[in-house]
């Protein structure tokens, strides 16, 4: 069998290619969180907040995703029942909801740093190499939001 040379077989899709390695990677988070009793959206919501070790507006949380509140408002009211963030209203502005971190919240920070090292153990590549992806997905992301 010859290799088509069709622009609209899927081997010649770029969307299809980093649909393929997300989804596989996406998968390996999940085995990793499943552990930590977190879904993948809760999991980025938490790294969010672990960054700045402080209260975020939703729609900067959101901002920071790429999720609308459509999409994030069940991840963070699931992870408030799971008593991991506290929602609040904004002192200075009553019309702002803020997300912070509960002691529970903070403590699941110890347990999730394994996660990174152990995804980057199964990476086919190291290094220069891993780092450079990195830079060339946020450099094509970036391309694609312009467009916006």
């Amino acid at each position: 069998m010859t290799a088509s040379t069709s622009p609209l077989d899927l081997d010649n899709q770029l969307c299809f290619a980093l649909y393929r390695a997300s989804h596989s990677v996406v998968r390996a988070y999940k085995t990793e969180l499943d552990q930590l009793g977190l879904t993948y959206p809760q999991y980025l919501v938490m790294l969010a907040l672990w960054q700045t070790d402080e209260p975020q507006g939703v729609g900067q949380l959101g901002d920071l995703l790429g999720l609308d509140s459509g999409t994030l408002t069940p991840v963070l009211r699931r992870l408030e029942q799971r008593g991991l963030v506290v929602r609040r209203r904004d002192e200075h502005d009553e019309r702002r909801r803020l997300i912070g971190l509960t002691d529970a919240g903070h403590d699941l920070r110890a347990l999730a740093e394994k996660v990174p090292e152990r995804i980057a153990a199964r990476f086919p590549m190291q290094g220069k190499d891993y780092h450079l992806l990195m830079a060339q997905l946020g450099e094509i992301a970036q391309a694609f939001d312009a467009e916006r």
